[in-house]
């Protein structure tokens, strides 16, 4: 059997004859005394359904290419408008970051303000131990700076700890949250004495430990402020601690126990205050 051949017309061969159809009616028209109806009628609909189609077509390309367009556009926005924003969020950091200093440097201020009396050298925070808290950190001031070990060092509201080893130009710092540091204090209101200690324990808490805390009036009130006493060997007197925050009678009936927060944030240190005159020389002048 031989087989039924399937005659495909192309679109290019359609549009071909389209054309030659056209070209021998104009033709026919103007050699030909052609009535004109007929002729306008045929081309009607054999034309116009043609041309509708390329109306179609090229009203198609044209919303596509102004939609193109329209799209490049709005990129080109966009990543202008994305220039903009990183441009405003990077002087929104910087202008964020100076509000942070300018604060520190308000609270360094109005530290060095109220322990007007004694001379300071202002330090920064180089390096520090492992851990979130700063129990011993070195600062970037020494010997040629006139540091010496046993100088007090205060920082965000009161005291920070003790200078314990000068190198030329560095210094190392024992805080007092540190479990072997001991300073001897008082309450500002009754100038009862007490020692307050590191506790690892408590460093979690934020807190620091009281100890042998005389209260014969029974006047100290949870809240009250802790500051350097005056009979300490190393720490200049006055310096602000911390605040009570628990109160307990020991088992000897005589003395308490119980925490203090202390007035600097030990987390976040970055610049300290060291007064540059030692307890001794204090005492002798």
């Amino acid at each position: 059997m031989k087989k039924k051949r399937n005659f495909i017309i192309k679109s290019k061969h359609i549009v071909t004859i389209m054309t030659m159809v056209c070209i021998s009616l104009i033709l026919l028209t103007a050699v030909a005394n052609v009535p004109v109806g007929p002729v306008r009628q045929i081309a009607g609909y054999a034309i116009v359904p043609f041309q509708n189609g390329i109306n179609h077509v090229g009203s198609w390309l044209t919303d596509t290419y102004s939609g193109f367009q329209k799209k490049q556009e709005l990129i080109a926005e966009n990543e202008s408008l994305q220039e903009k924003v990183d441009e405003l969020t990077a002087e929104n950091s910087q202008l964020v970051q100076s509000l942070y200093e300018l604060d520190r440097l308000q609270e360094m201020y109005e530290l060095d303000q109220e322990y007007s009396e004694y001379e300071k050298v202002a330090a920064a925070v180089i390096s520090k131990d492992v851990g979130n808290y700063y129990q011993t950190f070195t600062i970037n001031r020494g010997s040629n700076d006139g540091l010496k070990v046993d100088m007090n060092v205060i920082a965000g509201s009161g005291l920070v700890g003790i200078i314990t080893e000068v190198g030329a130009n560095w210094s190392t710092v024992r805080t007092i949250i540190d479990d072997s540091s001991n300073v001897s204090a008082m309450v500002a209101t009754t100038s009862d004495t007490c020692i307050v200690t590191g506790d690892l324990q408590l460093l979690d808490q934020g807190k620091l430990r009281i100890s042998q805390l005389t209260d014969e009036s029974e006047q100290v009130q949870i809240g009250d402020k802790l500051v350097t006493s005056h009979i300490s060997d190393k720490y200049l007197s006055g310096i602000l601690i911390g605040y009570i925050n628990e109160k307990e009678e020991e088992a000897n009936n005589l003395t308490y126990t119980g925490t203090v927060i202390p007035a600097v944030d030990f987390t976040h240190l970055q610049e300290v205050l060291v007064i540059t005159e030692l307890k001794q020389q204090k005492e002798d002048s």
